[in-house]
């Protein structure tokens, strides 16, 4: 199992990715904006040419963690901009987790296969935490 902080913006996360790279010389290991992504992952058709420039997905590695980052289309309400991604070994430990956290909880994004997840969904609690539960492609 893999822990990843994801750290979710609203529109500006081109700019804290390079703040971050300077602070902590961090190294960008991936960036993908909306425009480019899998249109199977996501339907583009209704954003604005700003939001189709908008981060879709980065990796940073800072020291020696990985950390996520993404601008999302809609506001994003305080507290809700940083989850945590559990990267499972199988499908089976996702979706386990993800009945256990679901309970009082909202669903984000619900059950899904994605390019680069065989199984991802994204939920809040019922104590309000954010959590992204996956398996990653390999």
């Amino acid at each position: 199992m893999i822990v990843t902080p994801n750290y979710h913006f609203n529109g500006n996360c081109e700019e804290a990715l390079k703040l971050y790279q300077k602070a902590f010389n961090g190294n960008l290991i991936m960036l993908m904006h909306y425009k480019d992504a899998n249109p199977r992952d996501i339907c583009i058709e209704g954003l604005s040419d700003r939001e189709k420039n908008y981060v879709y997905h980065a990796e940073m590695v800072i020291g020696t963690q990985r950390f996520m980052f993404s601008d999302d289309t809609d506001e994003i309400p305080k507290g809700q901009s940083i989850s945590i991604v559990i990267t499972f070994d199988c499908s089976s430990d996702v979706k386990n987790a993800y009945n256990i956290l679901i309970d009082g909880g909202m669903v984000l994004h619900p059950l899904r296969e994605t390019s680069y997840s065989s199984c991802f969904v994204s939920l809040i609690d019922k104590f309000g935490m954010r959590w992204e539960l996956m398996t990653e492609n390999k």
